[in-house]
């Protein structure tokens, strides 16, 4: 994670924009204060935990799966 101040930041947008992009999040302070930080959209937060098309062509009816619960 980087920290950079907001004046760096508003100048060297263009190479900010370019990190986060590669994946990398950015705190953005001013003076000795965080105002914001920049994360991508795409962190991976979600995981697959199963995938019912693998168990039945086209998936499974999710009335069915509902009252097996």
């Amino acid at each position: 994670m980087t920290r950079v101040n907001l004046k760096e930041f508003r100048q060297n947008l263009d190479s900010y924009y370019q990190k986060v992009k590669d994946g990398e999040s950015i705190i953005v302070t001013r003076r000795t204060e965080d105002l914001f930080k920049i994360s991508p959209i795409n962190t991976g937060a979600w995981e697959e935990v199963i995938d019912f098309t693998k168990l039945q062509r086209g998936g499974v009816n999710i009335n069915d799966l509902l009252k097996r619960l």
